[in-house]
């Protein structure tokens, strides 16, 4: 097949994917969805594999494995057109958790299967011990939520009622569950429609073709820079603050890294064992950062695919925490993510030293179950929490944004006064805490909330009593911090993961945790330190007493 037919057909399943993206947050129910975007839209070859990655890079390597289950369970032969398949399950489907629900629905040609078209969403609740069923104390997936191994909710394009029935009765949420489900399952038929007719203009045989030849291309491509790396083999290990459980007790995640004749093995074996809390992942997670950072590491024109998969090995060993074995609970999965990325970057900066980064803020997650709520609207308040990158050679790090993985956006304060009862009385980023460096590191967002109404609050955080760390003698970033009714004299400052019941009238005080420095903040250019000041970025205490200037 010709160079251009392959790249015109690969341009055309990236604008149908950016077509699933616009149309899903744009009929969300959920601020999740609609503000936020906690969701992917995917086409996939006829066996699973990804052709072209979502924005939300994370949920890319999981519909090899949720599709995979489908065709295990069903076989290609007892799947027809108009059928729609759902899962949550973290160990059936591969999803990262509980409240990530996926929907599948195949697309025919010449009377097979020639790709699927899929989606994942994080819905508002679907039931488990706590409102919005991200726990941070969970100890078994089952208090999590509601588990839907894969099954249909369509069959031969007739709506399933009862599997709705189920999903809805188990959710504290119905409304806004029932509309993100109908939205995603709109998308998911819609994407399937759009390769039907693209099937039908190119024709099918051209298609699968075309999909093989993208996927050869990226394992090539990346199997040659890969070749070009210096072999041997790196280790690099990292702390969690803990489980949300046992909570004196850190959590190690470790890897080795080996170069041989164009193979990169990424061996997680000396990992903790699986943990009590919901810190655990499961593979298509740590695939999903092995990508992430290998990829980075190379170089930014890189663009995953399945076919990659060629290149690397990846070896988790079961029962461990990036392999952890059912029920282990999983909920708090993307702070576990962000770890992990900041420890095989770090072992990857033994091949790679121009592209190495400082260690960044890691993301986190805010969820409000309010008593009553606004009237007309939800009671469940969900948020992604912003934070930073660390620094890297010949440059700072990016501040007050979503870091690594995910592409996520944080809500504004205009939609959370108008739709829940609470004032944000301060959003900012917190002074001096990018890590202080040649290249500082970024700076971490901070939020206050007063709340107007009684609520249950559940914050899960991670690197408060880690920093992010820095690299070749730059700081480590600022920690992240959770306080309650900030300069009371009933202040409490907490550093870690959990529920607290919370009266209206009371505040908190959310920080994320900064990025991490690179190299000696004493090599940092006086005319950006100088800027860091005046623009509030670093205070002029910490740069005389830190970086060793005197600004004036």
């Amino acid at each position: 097949m010709d160079a251009i037919t392959i790249q015109i057909l690969r341009n055309k399943i990236a604008s149908l994917v950016d077509e699933m993206h616009y149309h899903f947050y744009r009929s969300g129910y959920s601020t999740i969805i609609r503000e936020s975007r906690d969701f992917s839209c995917v086409i996939v070859d006829a066996t699973g594999r990804l052709i072209v990655s979502p924005p939300m890079f994370f949920h890319a390597p999981v519909y090899r494995h949720l599709v995979g289950r489908i065709l295990e369970i069903y076989g290609a032969d007892g799947i027809v057109p108009g059928d729609v398949f759902v899962s949550n399950h973290p160990y059936e489907g591969g999803l990262p958790h509980v409240s990530d629900m996926a929907f599948v629905a195949p697309v025919f040609a010449n009377g097979k299967i020639v790709a699927f078209s899929g989606s994942i969403a994080h819905k508002a609740d679907i039931g488990g011990t706590v409102p919005g069923s991200t726990s941070a104390n969970a100890t078994e997936m089952f208090h999590e939520g509601l588990l839907i191994p894969p099954i249909r909710i369509r069959a031969g394009g007739v709506p399933l009622p009862d599997v709705e029935r189920l999903i809805l009765a188990n959710s504290r949420q119905p409304v806004l569950v029932r509309g993100d489900v109908t939205a995603q399952i709109a998308v998911t038929e819609m994407g399937a429609q759009r390769v039907g007719e693209l099937c039908e203009r190119f024709g099918a045989d051209i298609m699968c073709e075309a999909f093989a030849a993208i996927l050869k291309g990226a394992a090539d491509e990346l199997r040659g820079a890969i070749a070009k790396l210096p072999e041997g083999s790196s280790s690099a290990e990292g702390l969690l603050d803990s489980d949300g459980v046992v909570m004196d007790k850190p959590i190690k995640l470790a890897v080795t890294i080996s170069v041989h004749e164009g193979l990169a093995t990424f061996d997680f074996s000396n990992s903790d064992p699986q943990a009590k809390g919901p810190v655990n992942l499961r593979p298509s997670m740590v695939e999903a950062c092995v990508f992430y950072a290998l990829i980075g590491s190379l170089g930014p024109r890189f663009a995953f695919n399945d076919g990659m998969r060629d290149a690397v090995r990846i070896i988790c060993k079961p029962g461990t925490i990036t392999h952890a074995n059912a029920p282990a609970p999983v909920s708090n999965y993307q702070m576990v993510n962000l770890k992990l990325v900041d420890v095989i970057l770090q072992a990857m900066a033994h091949f790679h030293p121009s592209r190495a980064i400082a260690g960044a803020g890691s993301s986190s997650a805010l969820l409000i179950n309010w008593s009553r709520g606004r009237p007309g609207g939800s009671n469940m308040q969900y948020e992604i929490i912003g934070s930073a990158y660390g620094g890297g050679m010949g440059h700072d790090g990016t501040s007050a944004t979503a870091a690594h993985l995910s592409n996520l956006h944080i809500t504004p304060i205009e939609i959370l006064e108008s739709e829940y009862p609470c004032r944000i009385t301060r959003f900012d980023m917190a002074p001096d805490s990018g890590g202080a460096g040649r290249w500082r590191g970024g700076l971490s967002m901070q939020r206050e909330y007063e709340l107007l109404e009684d609520a249950s609050v559940i914050r899960r955080f991670d690197k408060s009593r880690f920093p992010p760390n820095g690299v070749d003698g730059g700081r480590e970033g600022g920690p992240g911090r959770f306080v309650i009714n900030p300069g009371t004299e009933s202040e409490q400052v907490v550093r870690a993961s959990a529920r607290f019941e919370m009266k209206a009238g009371d505040r908190f005080l959310l920080q994320s945790a900064g990025g991490g420095g690179y190299g000696d903040p004493h090599e940092r250019d006086p005319q950006a330190l100088a800027r860091d000041v005046e623009e509030g970025r670093v205070t002029q205490g910490a740069a005389q007493a830190i970086y060793g200037q005197k600004i004036q």
